[in-house]
């Protein structure tokens, strides 16, 4: 798999590292059931799994930016809904029988950048406002 978890990433926040460290878990198995080439049930399997666990973890995320009235609040769930359209759109693409190359490389790429500006960046910042504001 050609992406992975690493404390770099983490926010600070137990409950928001736990639920990223889920995501790339699932996300690493769907990239191996692609490569290895698994059947479609297991690949439409996976999709569904991330497609629940997105509305589960970025309400999560969205209850919290409300609750503290976090002023990024616009800018953070709209991120949200780009990568759920992202997913949507590979996930058509997998079960229309893209090549596993070509659809592994999309969802490497998606899910890179989602680490290094979403996770890495604007989650980041919201661990820290929110740690902030815990402790205010």
């Amino acid at each position: 798999m050609g992406i992975m978890w690493s404390k770099i990433l983490s926010t600070g926040l137990p409950w928001q590292d736990a639920q990223h460290i889920e995501l790339f878990n699932r996300v690493g198995a769907l990239l191996d059931a692609i490569n290895k080439g698994q059947g479609i049930e297991e690949v439409e399997s996976l999709f569904t799994f991330l497609d629940e666990y997105f509305v589960f973890h970025f309400d999560a995320e969205e209850q919290a930016m409300h609750g503290a009235n976090y002023p990024d609040l616009t800018i953070h769930m709209t991120e949200h809904h780009r990568f759920i359209e992202d997913v949507a759109r590979l996930k058509r693409e997998g079960i229309s029988g893209k090549p596993p190359a070509e659809l592994i490389k999309k969802m490497e790429r998606a899910m890179v950048d989602w680490l290094v500006n979403h996770i890495g960046g604007m989650d980041k910042e919201l661990g820290d406002f929110l740690i902030k504001f815990e402790h205010t």
